[in-house]
């Protein structure tokens, strides 16, 4: 019987010829990701339900990585870490990034690719609704609660529901000023908010397949901003370099069967996207930037899972070089590869760092989720009043980035960077 891709990875996960949707399965995880938030919580539940001495099914497949609320004052955040350093100690993980050491990576969804955890055809479970963004290198990942991931540390195993599937097909040449925000934002402001509710969104297509793997990453990351269960990008040759420079381990990519049935189909041709927000407060709430032009802004933002990559910074260092912004430009590179990043990669000669320093841009700041999920006062980044922002980040829920009062916009590093340097939100497409 045909299967697409994610069918496929959780019928073998199970140890099943053929799954089907709505069928509630037991898979086998082969990644375990928790960080500082969720991490604490996980572990009470796995030492409750298994016992204060019970060892976690496999040290190889936990991997911890704190990274949202590090660069803080805040006590109890140093709590919540310094509980994780010592289970971790407890249990002998060798894949615990603990912060304030050169071990330290810095946001976990960019870092978990970084450092090879993820693996075509492979099963990926996190207590992090962002983890779907690893479906960018074909693996089946999602985020699930404490509750199920301290079952799943000490069996190795998660009953789950097969989710239908709904294939976005990007087919077209994408101009220079779209990426994967504009492309991703267009999608769930077609379907919706909910439009995804549970599914597994596929996406394909000559404009996909064109996609740098960072850019792949973006748009898996956001399936859950329309309620999809996973986003998933087939495998192909750019997908399967990567992770090989990354790890040694042997994996097994697995492919949508061309006959295979699908819930619903959706096609578009990337050629006639345009540079887009998100107004707040809804990932959903999709406008193309030329018609904002009359919203002023207080600040723009740089960072996260999802604009935090070196890709991200690239792309806004085209629109910034030689220019000034206009308004407090906060930048965050999300992991420690990104930061070094930074300091070599150049444009015409001149590093990344110098040309946001010459644009006025803020100290860039330590890698970390930063302000994207709000965090403690003293949060680089974190919103205090009535701020109008635009981010990166993937969510402008009321509060998200600290103050309930601050509108936040969504977009990507072009449309960031060209809104920074005019003090409006700007469709960078006067610049490029």
């Amino acid at each position: 019987m045909s299967m697409t891709i994610t069918e496929k990875i959780l019928a073998r996960a199970a140890d099943k010829a053929v799954v089907m949707p709505g069928e509630n399965i037991w898979v086998k995880a082969d990644i375990l990701l928790t960080h500082d938030i969720c991490g604490p919580g996980t572990i009470g539940v796995f030492q409750r339900e298994f016992g204060r001495d019970a060892k976690v099914w496999d040290r190889e497949r936990v991997v911890i990585i704190p990274d949202h609320f590090i660069f803080t004052k805040d006590e109890m955040s140093h709590r919540n870490v310094e509980g994780l350093r010592t289970f971790a100690r407890e249990q002998a993980l060798p894949y615990f990034y603990d912060p304030g050491t050169p071990t330290y990576k810095g946001v976990c969804h960019v870092a978990l690719p970084q450092e090879g955890h993820v693996r075509p055809g492979e099963v990926i479970f996190g207590t992090d609704s962002h983890t779907c963004t690893h479906g960018a290198l074909g693996a089946f990942a999602t985020g699930i609660g404490n509750t199920d991931a301290g079952f799943l540390m000490g069996t190795g195993k998660l009953l789950i529901k097969v989710p239908p599937t709904l294939r976005f097909t990007v087919n077209g040449l994408k101009p220079d000023y779209i990426m994967g925000k504009d492309i991703i934002l267009r999608i769930i402001g077609d379907i919706g908010f909910e439009g995804a509710t549970y599914c597994a969104m596929e996406f394909r297509g000559d404009a996909i397949a064109a996609l740098a793997i960072e850019e792949r990453m973006t748009i898996c990351n956001m399936a859950i901003e329309a309620g999809g269960k996973n986003g998933i990008i087939a495998p192909d040759e750019k997908t399967l370099a990567y992770v090989r420079a990354r790890t040694s381990k042997p994996f097994a990519p697995l492919f949508s069967d061309p006959d295979c049935a699908v819930a619903k189909d959706y096609t578009y041709d990337v050629s006639t996207f345009e540079p887009c927000v998100a107004k707040p407060h809804s990932p959903a709430e999709y406008a193309p930037a030329r018609e904002l032009k009359d919203v002023k802004l207080d600040r723009a933002y740089i960072g996260s899972c999802t604009g935090g990559k070196l890709t991200d910074f690239i792309a806004a260092a085209v629109i910034l070089q030689g220019k000034r912004v206009s308004v407090d430009t906060f930048l965050v590179p999300a992991t420690q590869e990104v930061a070094s990043g930074l300091e070599t990669e150049k444009i015409n000669d001149e590093a990344l760092t110098h040309i946001f320093k010459n644009a006025g841009c803020l100290d860039i700041a330590p890698p970390s989720c930063a302000a994207c999920l709000g965090g403690p006062p003293d949060t680089f980044g974190r919103t205090h009043g009535r701020e109008v922002v635009i981010s990166t980040t993937n969510r402008n829920f009321l509060g998200r980035m600290g103050s309930k009062d601050a509108p936040i916009y969504l977009a990507s590093p072009l449309t960031v960077a060209a809104s920074a340097v005019t003090g409006h939100i700007t469709d960078p497409r006067e610049f490029l």
